[in-house]
């Protein structure tokens, strides 16, 4: 039974037949023992008003001597002579006990009053089962009332409750009504306070889907036209391939066409590793590793690339600098830092990569000598696609953008300066990871 409304019903209804059972339970009992004292009331009532009389005129022992009576009256003398009885009546006993008494006379009970006098004995008798059965249809009357009611209160409970819960079926359907591109928040007025919080969470919800999907469609939208011109350069290589008319031509269409395959499978493999970087992606397991030992592995490979340029790579990393993260994102993070910086340093010069670590936080910094970028742009550089107009090196415009989305996953800063060098020095700022346990790889 999943359903709020059923569990709600059968709980409140469940309660209502409870307690209609012990409130039927208690007024029958109460009516009962009511009307035993009434009748016990009569009795004494009937046998006093007979003590004080002298004789019993004829008409008023033709009145309760009608058969019709419960009553049974006797009178005896108070030396045991029987003077009068309503009726004759075999099972009751020939002699009374003074007051209330329950007498069983052949098999059949009797309650009886006897009051005495200085002449006489007056005993008012009425048999049990008699009374019983009265008092059970009074006390069946008083209760009758209280189960007719019972369903009607059902009645009332149910649509009680579906009225309440209303507010939650109309959010329901509101929810059900929706295609997948509907990111519009939510209408929070009216609804119940227990309802309001769902209502708000799922507007954030909607919310953040709406800002990741717009990303998402943004991101495709650039990379398309991103890939298109180097995919519309290598067709116009290969026409001219194909148009070449000596050896010479066609060395240089073809180098032309690995050039722009080597620039397209770049800006593909940049293309994926931003978008496993974005937040919106698949989160990895995170495990706290050694961003030294990452810088380590990052910089042997970009070494090949910046020695064909006549670039020399400078890394400082004596001591661990753990930090708590994705190992993989993380060597992307490096890796672009590194690689630009050996893309845009002149031939000849030096880039230092360096790693230091305190209780507090790892610190990656990079260091070339480059033309550096502006103040004014030092923002800018890390939005997608954005190229400066100076450099002379040709880019996607996603190098820093990997860095900015890795940064901003594992809670880190990154900031641009002007190096010693005279180029740029980019700094990254990790959160640092706690000690490692003695009993393994520390996991958040």
């Amino acid at each position: 039974m999943t359903s709020i409304r059923v569990r709600l019903l059968a709980s409140l209804l469940a309660l209502l037949a409870l307690a209609a059972l012990l409130m039927g339970a208690v007024t029958y009992r109460n009516v009962l023992a009511e009307t035993e004292a009434i009748f016990d009331y009569q009795l004494q009532q009937m046998a006093l008003s007979l003590r004080d009389q002298g004789e019993i005129s004829p008409a008023q022992a033709d009145s309760i001597a009608d058969a019709q009576l419960d009553f049974v009256i006797q009178i005896w003398t108070v030396d045991g002579r029987s003077i009068y009885a309503s009726r004759p009546h075999s099972a009751l006993p020939a002699r009374a006990l003074l007051g209330l008494a329950t007498l069983k006379v052949d098999g059949r009970s009797w309650r009886t009053f006897s009051v005495a006098t200085r002449e006489r004995v007056i005993q008012v008798a009425q048999p049990v089962e008699i009374r019983q059965r009265l008092a059970a249809q009074a006390a069946w009357r008083s209760v009758l009332p209280l189960l007719l009611m019972a369903p009607l209160a059902a009645l009332v409970i149910w649509w009680l409750a579906a009225k309440n819960l209303a507010p939650l079926q109309r959010l329901a359907a509101e929810l059900r009504s929706r295609d997948e591109r509907s990111m519009a928040p939510l209408a929070t007025g009216g609804l119940p306070d227990e309802l309001a919080p769902l209502a708000q969470s799922l507007n954030a919800l909607l919310e953040r889907l709406g800002r990741s999907l717009d990303a998402q469609r943004g991101f495709v939208a650039d990379a398309a036209h991103e890939l298109r011109s180097p995919l519309t350069a290598l067709k116009l290589q290969l026409e001219l391939l194909r148009r070449a008319g000596d050896a010479t031509d066609r060395d240089a269409a073809r180098a032309a066409i690995g050039e722009g395959i080597e620039r397209a499978t770049r800006l593909v493999e940049q293309l994926l590793a931003l978008a496993r970087s974005e937040p919106s992606a698949a989160v990895a397991p995170r495990e706290r590793v050694d961003l030294a030992e990452i810088a380590r592995r990052m910089v042997a490979e970009t070494v090949p690339f910046a020695a064909s340029r006549s670039i020399e790579f400078e890394l400082s990393a004596a001591a661990p600098a753990f930090v708590v993260g994705d190992p993989v994102t993380l060597g992307l993070l490096v890796r672009n830092l590194a690689d630009n910086a050996a893309r845009y340093s002149p031939a000849g010069s030096r880039v230092e990569v360096a790693i230091a670590a305190d209780a507090a936080e790892a610190v990656l910094t990079v260091d070339d000598a480059g033309p550096g970028i502006p103040e004014a742009e030092r923002q800018r550089v890390f939005d997608r696609f954005y190229r400066r107009a100076e450099g002379g090196e040709s880019g996607s415009g996603l190098g820093l953008a990997i860095v900015q989305s890795v940064a901003t996953a594992h809670g880190a800063r990154v900031s641009l300066d002007r190096s010693p060098q005279g180029g740029l020095r980019a700094v990254v700022r990790f959160p640092a990871a706690r000690r490692e346990p003695s009993h393994g790889v520390n996991r958040p």
